[in-house]
């Protein structure tokens, strides 16, 4: 069983992004300040989200799905809506590869660039 189907199966569909991101932090032995340090944020930032209080979680997204080896996917609902294994084609993997590949800044001008082609191309193409 995947860890995403796992992690589906024991977690209900209702608990929060926050709850989340708790979890998977534990789950990950890694402390709140150590999800700070490597988010680029305070350690009352991540306890902020971890609780679902105030903060700049949805601008984080990324970068804590990053650091906790996740899809911001499976932060949002639970679950991932397209898994790695369904990456079958020769294109989708040597994307996908050399998307995991780049610098958090380089990931998100990809992520920008892909969105607007896929705005741009026909219909019938997707």
């Amino acid at each position: 069983m995947t860890q995403i189907a796992a992690m589906s199966s024991n977690r209900s569909e209702a608990e929060s992004v926050g709850m989340r991101i708790r979890t998977l932090r534990r789950d990950r032995g890694l402390t709140q300040d150590d999800l700070a340090v490597a988010t680029g944020v305070s350690r009352s930032a991540v306890a902020q989200w971890e609780t679902d209080r105030a903060g700049q979680v949805r601008g984080n997204l990324t970068k804590i799905a990053d650091v906790l080896g996740i899809g911001v996917e499976v932060l949002l609902h639970g679950v991932a809506s397209r898994s790695d294994a369904e990456a079958t084609r020769g294109d989708e993997l040597a994307l996908l590869r050399l998307y995991r590949e780049c610098d958090p800044e380089d990931r998100a001008f990809l992520l920008r660039t892909a969105r607007k082609l896929a705005r741009t191309a026909p219909q019938d193409a997707r």
